[in-house]
């Protein structure tokens, strides 16, 4: 697959990261722009002019220029000061993806990056050479400076890399290969580390996970609208192509689709046709409501928004994967040299505040639902808590407590989900001799987005168990088609909560076949969807 900084998909980008060892390489269009950049810069540098970051210092110090011949180990300098992360690692995926995106910007051809840097880039995808990148430690402008630098540390050989399946030294991984270290020149090492393709690598993969988040939630509200015998004519298209918000009508049509042929969430006319007609009487009390409450009634229009949200995220992730997010850039048009600032990380810290907004909405919506389907006060007769049903007199009447302690962990978990959903580019610090006084916060705000949709799954896990429970206690012939396919995948690996059990492992099953796809998949199979 060829690239050249300007087609690079999300799509592509997802599917590099999740597997081991994918082969790229730049297009002819690409290597000529490359070579004509760094050719402008080795020109200029000629000539004696001053060049930030190139004969001059960084940052704050872009007021002490240096001689050519001092370029190449300024570089080294630029790449050591900045190994100081902290935290954790960063996962293999998000580790892929940078190298993936990094290599896409260069290649653009405006950062006057010598071809060596990109081509090793690509060899560590081919071989997944994984450099060890702490996750903490960046603010999103001048680019991720911090976590890019163990990036570029790793090119020239040294510090430490993931490789089949091992923590070794760079330089032992790349000898093995037969792979030559990079030998940075002037600009090589800014290049590398100043731009937004950390902080993209993880919006990138959120953008693919909450979409998956948004037919999860959609199946969700079918499960629970079954377990609540509610009304399915919430979702007829009629009532959302009366405000068409085009997420909030695909998030209708979705639970709608869910729905046909089930016998326990009904048409309206259905509803209303169980409740006795009035026969002259001044009032009655419905068998049967014909209203849902707003967690069941009101479901596209908050999952609407994610779907929705999702467009234009995606749109903004895809050009800023194909940018040329670095500084300064060259333009070997008219020879000039520019500084900027595309480093900045304000489109993805905007991004993934707002998505971490709405996924964090997801798992309040589904925690609301949990707590209709468990408390017998308004689960329209099932079981409190959704204990298999018993017999007063039996000997295990009065013990069991089936989902209460679930819908308590679930709580939990939806409350960390909305404390984590602040925006974070509103707490931007001047930085760096207040040279970087204003800075985007991109990284914090994408790996928050991250922990929101990992918490909004193990919410929607457990809901999906309780939904399940709940349809068995009202009788799985009378599901409809696409609601049974999702309930007996669960079942493949969840059985039926008969009495009390640990039910952590449940929740680890049922989140790994949310991440996996194998819910939505059961969904399609069940139906055309």
């Amino acid at each position: 697959m060829k690239i050249d900084g300007r087609g690079l998909t999300i799509s592509q980008t997802v599917a590099a990261a999740s597997r081991e060892g994918s082969e790229f390489a730049v297009s002819e269009d690409a290597l000529r722009a490359m070579n004509a950049s760094r050719n402008l810069k080795l020109e200029i540098l000629a000539t004696g002019k001053p060049i930030y970051g190139v004969t001059t210092g960084f940052g704050d110090s872009v007021n002490r220029q240096i001689s050519p011949e001092k370029t190449a180990r300024l570089q080294n300098e630029l790449i050591r000061y900045h190994l100081n992360g902290t935290g954790q690692l960063a996962s293999d995926e998000v580790v892929r993806a940078t190298v993936l995106i990094r290599a896409n910007c260069l290649a653009r051809g405006n950062s006057g990056v010598s071809l060596p840097v990109v081509e090793l880039l690509l060899d560590f995808l081919k071989h997944d050479i994984l450099p060890t990148v702490p996750e903490r430690g960046s603010v999103g402008a001048s680019g991720d400076l911090v976590p890019l630098c163990y990036l570029a540390y790793a090119l020239t050989g040294q510090g430490k890399v993931r490789h089949r399946g091992e923590t070794r030294p760079t330089a032992e991984v790349l000898a093995e290969l037969g792979l030559q270290p990079v030998t940075l020149e002037a600009k090589d090492g800014l290049a590398l580390i100043n731009g937004t393709s950390f902080s993209a690598a993880f919006a990138v993969l959120n953008t693919e996970a909450a979409a998956e988040l948004a037919d999860v939630a959609d199946i969700c509200t079918a499960l629970a609208s079954e377990g609540m015998l509610g009304n399915r004519g919430h979702y007829a298209p009629f009532i959302h192509n009366e405000k068409p918000h085009s997420g909030q009508g695909a998030s209708a049509a979705y639970v709608h689709q869910m729905l046909e042929g089930s016998s326990l969430a009904m048409t309206y006319d259905q509803v209303v046709d169980l409740n006795v007609p009035l026969d002259g009487r001044h009032y009655q009390r419905l068998t049967r409501s014909i209203q849902d409450r707003y967690s069941l009634r009101c479901a596209p229009h908050v999952n609407g928004v994610l779907r929705d949200m999702l467009d234009w995220v995606r749109t903004w992730m895809t050009v800023e994967i194909n940018s040329s997010s670095d500084n300064p850039l060259f333009d070997p048009s008219t020879g000039a040299v520019y500084s900027g600032g595309n480093f900045y990380g304000g489109h993805v810290v905007t991004a993934m505040d707002s998505l971490k907004t709405a996924v964090a909405g997801i798992a309040d919506l589904l925690d609301r639902q949990l707590a209709l389907l468990v408390d017998e006060k308004f689960n329209n007769g099932l079981t409190p808590n959704l204990i298999a049903r018993v017999d007063d007199d039996d000997t295990e009447a009065g013990l069991q407590h089936g989902f209460k302690g679930m819908q308590i962990a679930c709580s939990s978990l939806t409350a960390e989900a909305l404390k984590h959903s602040g925006p974070a580019s509103t707490f931007s610090r001047s930085t760096e001799a207040h040279n970087q006084d204003k800075v985007s916060m991109a990284p914090i705000a994408a790996r928050d987005a991250r922990t929101v949709i990992e918490l909004t799954r193990e919410v929607a896990a457990i809901h999906l168990l309780a939904a399940c429970q709940a349809v068995e206690l009202r009788g799985v012939d009378e599901m409809s088609p696409r609601t049974k396919a999702v309930h007996a995948r669960i079942r493949k690996e969840v059985p039926f909560a008969a009495k009390d059990r640990q039910m952590d492992g449940d929740i680890a099953a049922v989140v790994e076949m949310i991440a996996s796809g194998a819910i939505t998949e059961a969904a399609r199979a069940g139906g055309n969807l």
